[in-house]
């Protein structure tokens, strides 16, 4: 009997027998039945997915200056960018800060101040999509280098703020979002150099939801239809062009950051409708079944952070929680 693994999740079992053999066509029906027996138990455990692991939070460092809703990426070299955001005053920010272990600097400045935008890492820039400026949106895509240098890569199909983004392969996905007065269902697709499109439709507009990809798919979990926080995990395919909704929170989620490790979409903290609502859960969601599991507490209840993983933590920057905004660059990492 020879047992290969692929792949993918399943297991296929291959029996090899000759005609002469004495257990194969004319063997004994209780051999046969136990090799099918062994056979079909191989199959299904392979069918159950592992649950996600659950993480352990702990405090990196503590920026000079607490941000939330600031737009977060990691350049090669596990350089942590955070950009933009809102101070502890409710004043938009321009300012791209580094932080490498206990250290932050500043090392630029993106070409207005913005909140409420995302970002992601493709090559070796960080690129950064929309952003609040005052009480509307913007359509800028700002390209930011390892010097800390801004340079404006592209424009949105319309200004957006609140949205979420995550890469899969070379192109980048932003998710949702608002004009200024009006929430967005669109999922606009990016390449440097090619321009940005709508390649998607969610089922309803959603501004400020959990965003990630995990294995060539485009996870978005919770975030505010209207004004309402919505439970619903939806998976989008950039292949067929086709969301999928797979799963439930456990309750309504706002305002919540996600990120994805070791192949689960994470989401993180958030909030309820009311702007004190803050959760100190994280929730880890299978992909393949949009089970949801717990997966972890922050040390405090925390929204409007950004996360960003390195393929080893994630890191969760800035924040709010009932008593103002937060300065922590937390580390979520394996708990095993």
């Amino acid at each position: 009997m020879h047992v290969m693994s692929g792949p993918t999740a399943g297991l296929v079992l291959f029996v090899a027998c000759s005609a002469a053999a004495s257990g194969c066509g004319g063997g004994t029906q209780s051999s046969t039945s136990a090799g099918d027996r062994r056979a079909h138990e191989l199959r299904r455990r392979a069918a159950v997915p592992a649950r996600p692991g659950p993480l352990r939070a702990r405090v990196q460092t503590v920026l000079s200056s607490p941000v939330q809703l600031p737009a977060a990426a990691i350049l090669p070299g596990g350089r942590l960018l955070a950009m933009g955001g809102l101070d502890s005053t409710d004043v938009s920010a321009s300012s791209i800060v580094e932080v490498v272990g206990s250290q932050e600097r500043t090392i630029g400045q993106l070409p207005q101040p913005i909140h409420d935008a995302a970002a992601v890492t493709l090559g070796r820039r960080a690129y950064v999509f929309g952003g609040g400026t005052g009480e509307s949106g913007s359509d800028s895509i700002t390209a930011v280098d390892s010097a800390g240098g801004a340079t404006p890569a592209g424009l949105l199909p319309v200004p957006a703020s609140d949205v979420g983004a995550a890469v899969i392969g070379r192109t980048a996905y932003v998710v949702g979002g608002y004009t200024g007065s009006a929430p967005l269902r669109t999922i606009v697709a990016f390449r440097p150099g090619g321009g940005a499109r709508v390649v998607g439709r969610l089922p309803v507009a959603l501004r400020y939801a959990a965003v990630a990809a995990v294995n060539g798919r485009l996870l978005i979990a919770g975030g505010t239809s209207g004004v309402t926080a919505q439970r619903a995990v939806y998976s989008f395919d950039p292949t067929a062009g086709t969301v999928t909704h797979i799963g439930d929170l456990p309750r309504a989620l706002t305002h919540a950051a996600g990120a994805s490790l070791n192949g689960s979409f994470y989401v993180i903290g958030g909030r309820s409708d009311s702007d004190t609502g803050q959760s100190s859960f994280i929730r880890a969601v299978d992909p393949r079944t949009g089970r949801v599991y717990s997966a972890g507490r922050l040390p405090g209840p925390l929204s409007d952070a950004a996360a960003v993983d390195d393929g080893f933590r994630i890191y969760v920057v800035g924040g709010r929680d009932t008593s103002g905004v937060r300065g922590e660059v937390l580390v979520l990492e394996p708990a095993g």
